[in-house]
C-alpha cells in the first residue's frame, strides 16, 4: 500500500499543540495594515485555536492524521 499523501499547506499552516489542539496564524497581517483597525491587529497578533467544528477537517490533511 503506498504512503499518504500529506497536504503541504496545511503543514505549514497548523501545528498540534501537546493536548491535542490545533493552533494557528490569523490571516491579514503581511501588508496594508494602515488601512485595519488597531485592535484587529493587536488581536491577530498570537496563534489562536481552530474551532472544535473544523478540527477533524483539519487533522485529515495532517501528516499521519495528525499523530492521534
Amino acid at each position: 500500500m503506498p504512503k499518504q499523501k500529506t497536504k503541504s499547506a496545511a503543514k505549514k499552516r497548523f501545528k498540534i499543540t501537546g493536548s491535542g489542539n490545533i493552533k494557528f496564524q490569523h490571516a491579514g497581517r503581511r501588508h496594508n495594515l494602515g488601512g485595519k483597525s488597531r485592535k484587529g491587529k493587536r488581536q491577530s497578533r498570537n496563534l489562536a485555536v481552530i474551532h472544535k467544528t473544523d478540527h477533524e477537517r483539519v487533522i485529515r490533511c495532517l501528516p499521519n492524521g495528525g499523530g492521534i
